[in-house]
């Protein structure tokens, strides 16, 4: 399958994914929730205030998409990194990452 493109404008896309709710949180990233005490309102704040850390992002061959990097503050100013992922239906969160200071 040959390698796709990333997708232009990535941050209004998420942002927008965002604020209507339109995402699917995948099992992997629930773990990290849990472990690390980061609520759904938390992502959806970073994902519609924080920025696109471009260099973090990263491609999966074995599924044949980009992860996109995006970082910012979540509702009690805590930093994370979450990694964001697009099939053919949905946006999917495959990850947060807390950053400690």
């Amino acid at each position: 399958m040959e390698r796709i493109g990333k997708i232009k404008n990535i941050l209004a896309l998420i942002k927008y994914k965002s604020q209507k709710g339109e995402f699917i949180i995948l099992p992997h990233a629930i773990d990290r929730q849990m472990q690390r005490n980061i609520s759904a309102p938390d992502i959806v704040k970073v994902l519609t205030t924080g920025w696109h850390e471009s260099k973090k992002d990263e491609y999966k061959e074995e599924y044949h998409v980009w992860n996109y990097a995006i970082r910012g503050k979540t509702i009690d100013n805590r930093e994370l990194r979450i990694a964001v992922s697009f099939d053919e239906n949905d946006m999917l969160i495959v990850t947060v990452i807390h950053l400690k200071e």
